[in-house]
């Protein structure tokens, strides 16, 4: 709950980060890292009402759900769009498949904004257990002149959704299908959603096989020694492709149906 019964007294969760806004601002305003789900609406609705100076950032990824751009666009017109110098994809065939737990992709689109300044997050420590050790104020540990201030570190998804109804904040209409959290798609940690995914947005999944073509070839282009090269394990791009979405291609030879 946003407020309730403490040892000394009530707590007032909105209070207590709408005073930790004012007590940390720049003089120069926090740069907003606005994702568009829920915990960035929240953030960019409390640096609003603690009227903070700021300027709110949206990375990019080229990979987002249709839905999530729309919305971003429709209901949040003042956030600026910082575009990569290349797509992601275009980047995956360079790199490689990110994986879950070599996930090269979130430093180089989405955290990558707000060098030398305090940026504002919607980081919050109920997310997962690797996030409950974050804390209210942080050190990027890559760009030394990079803050994160992050007001509802403490706060449930409960707080998260009590707070985005008492304000009757518009949200996107993926949250009422049933997601939980919206970010990239295909994303390493989204589990057995990626599967669903790709049957919601096929046009998004040729183009995901088609760079796994490019990056097959392009490996298998690079043989080792013992002449083996990294992708032998996988008989074509579109095979790789579908093992990292978590599909047994053995057993499911036949992807057509998910373009019906």
């Amino acid at each position: 709950m946003l407020r309730e019964n403490g040892l000394f007294g009530v707590i007032d969760k909105v209070a207590e980060s709408l005073q930790f806004l004012q007590d940390h601002e720049p003089p120069e305003g926090y740069y907003l890292a606005f994702s568009g789900g829920k915990d960035s609406i929240c953030i960019k609705e409390l640096a609003k009402m603690a009227g903070v100076k700021h300027d709110s950032h949206y990375s990019v990824t080229t990979i987002d759900p249709p839905e999530l751009v729309r919305f971003i666009k429709q209901h949040h017109k003042d956030v600026i769009f910082e575009h990569p110098e290349k797509p992601l994809l275009k980047q995956l065939v360079i790199q490689g498949a990110p994986l879950r737990q070599a996930r090269w992709c979130c430093a180089k689109y989405k955290e990558n904004g707000g060098a030398g300044r305090r940026v504002i997050t919607g980081i919050r420590a109920a997310e997962s257990a690797k996030r409950a050790g974050r804390r209210a104020i942080e050190p990027c540990y890559k760009d030394t002149g990079k803050i994160y201030i992050n007001p509802i570190i403490n706060w449930s998804d409960d707080d998260v959704w009590e707070f985005i109804k008492e304000r009757e904040l518009p949200y996107c209409s993926l949250y009422d299908e049933g997601w939980k959290r919206i970010g990239c798609l295909f994303c390493p940690n989204a589990g057995k959603e990626r599967l669903e995914q790709a049957k919601r947005y096929p046009r998004m999944t040729k183009a995901f096989i088609k760079h796994f073509e490019l990056l097959w070839a392009d490996r298998k282009s690079k043989p080792k020694k013992d002449g083996s090269t990294s992708v032998d394990r996988w008989a074509s791009g579109e095979a790789f492709f579908w093992w990292w979405l978590g599909v047994n291609t053995e057993e499911e030879t036949d992807q057509t149906v998910l373009f019906e």
